[in-house]
């Protein structure tokens, strides 16, 4: 069980085997990457740093994200995300933005979409 202080909520990983990578999948946004992130992801996949980018990046508001494809009625996906094995391909090197879910700003006050979004967020008791 994960704790992270001032989140009224605790997290319980082992709930991502039986909800099928919904935090991968759902509306179109920005899975976001830095430089050091995009250097490990390219050495992780043998892949140069120019070779990735062309591939696997999109440039948005100044920044590099993932790349996303369309998941029939499901939404979108990252790249990375196996629709068939509901797995991360990347898992070991994965961005930040990806390491810290369900622990983002924006749930902090809110978590009325995360609690239908995950099976792993637990409430605290007084919530």
């Amino acid at each position: 069980m994960k704790r992270v202080e001032d989140f009224n909520f605790s997290f319980d990983s082992s709930a991502c085997a039986s909800c099928g990578g919904r935090c991968c999948i759902g509306e179109s946004g920005y899975i976001w990457v830095n430089y050091p992130e995009i250097e490990a992801i390219s050495k992780y996949l043998n892949l140069s740093v120019e070779n990735f980018a062309k591939e696997y990046l999109i440039r948005a508001k100044n920044r590099y994200s993932l790349k996303e494809f369309k998941v029939k009625e499901l939404g979108y996906s990252c790249i990375f995300f196996d629709t068939d094995k509901r797995l991360c391909k990347i898992y070991d090197v994965r961005p930040k933005q990806c390491r810290t879910f369900p622990f983002w700003g924006v749930f902090k006050d809110d978590t009325t979409e995360l609690i239908k979004e995950c099976p792993g967020v637990i409430l605290d008791e007084n919530n």
